[in-house]
């Protein structure tokens, strides 16, 4: 097992990726970063804990250890922004989800420390994720991946208002067959405890985008939660035991449905 991911292998066709779990900033760059920066903030806060009840469900889990704040899994390498003509992070960020900057002044990465890290932290997750799908496929015929997101409900500085609490994303449908995306629709609407939208201000990152091939039998689904629905959304970023067991079997449901679920 990699000193920079976890990786927990299943027995179903899905994959449960948590690209934005990690809390862990290297001393070397922890002392370039903002005090501010050091309580990585905008972390996916307990979403592997939130997605544990995958793992007995039979899915694979992949989590990293490292921060956000050190590489963005969920970008592609060349750091090609992900929605065009709105504010971005970027793959190694300059800037919290509030704008303000993570480093102290002349301490960003330059493009030669961006293209390492790459090397150094990016390419082992992607590596071990590609392959995990990869044994998926081959073992059930296809693959499933679920790349599990949260975030908090207001951030004017990425986007207007509040998200709803659940935003499947599918790349506007090409990442996976229609029929999953109906299924996973169908969840949803059936309950009125939570909010939700598919395809709206977040229809997928790099993950959802580059490994949803369904003409290869690899479908991808991003899941982005409101904070609101399973913890605080202000410091200290408390776990709230009764608001994740409320949301825990409607995501039950959905994680379910994407194991059961079989290509056309």
């Amino acid at each position: 097992m990699s000193e920079l991911y976890t990786l927990h292998r299943g027995r179903t066709p899905l994959v449960v990726s948590a690209p934005h779990c990690g809390t862990w900033i290297p001393d070397e760059l922890a002392a370039r970063c903002t005090e501010r920066a050091l309580g990585v903030e905008d972390t996916d806060w307990f979403v592997d804990r939130l997605y544990g009840f995958a793992v007995e469900l039979g899915a694979s889990l992949i989590v990293p250890r490292a921060s956000r704040y050190v590489i963005d899994l969920n970008r592609p390498s060349d750091n090609r922004p992900m929605y065009a003509g709105r504010n971005n992070t970027e793959l190694c960020p300059t800037r919290h989800f509030s704008g303000e900057p993570i480093y102290r002044a002349g301490a960003e990465p330059d493009a030669a420390e961006v293209a390492a890290r790459v090397v150094q932290y990016w390419q082992p997750y992607h590596d071990a994720l590609a392959a995990e799908v990869e044994r998926l496929r081959a073992a059930h015929g296809h693959a499933v991946l679920l790349d599990a997101h949260s975030i908090k409900g207001e951030l004017p500085w990425l986007f207007e208002g509040t998200l709803p609490h659940l935003n499947l994303g599918t790349a506007e449908g090409t990442s996976c067959a229609p029929t999953l995306r109906e299924t996973l629709a169908a969840l949803c609407a059936a309950q009125d405890a939570y909010s939700w939208v598919v395809d709206g201000r977040f229809k997928g990152g790099h993950i959802t985008r580059h490994y949803g091939r369904p003409a290869e039998r690899v479908h991808a689904v991003q899941l982005e939660m409101a904070w609101r629905t399973y913890m605080d959304e202000a410091p200290p970023y408390r776990w709230d035991e009764a608001r994740a067991a409320a949301v825990t079997p409607l995501l039950g449901r959905l994680v379910q449905a994407m194991i059961d679920w079989k290509p056309a």
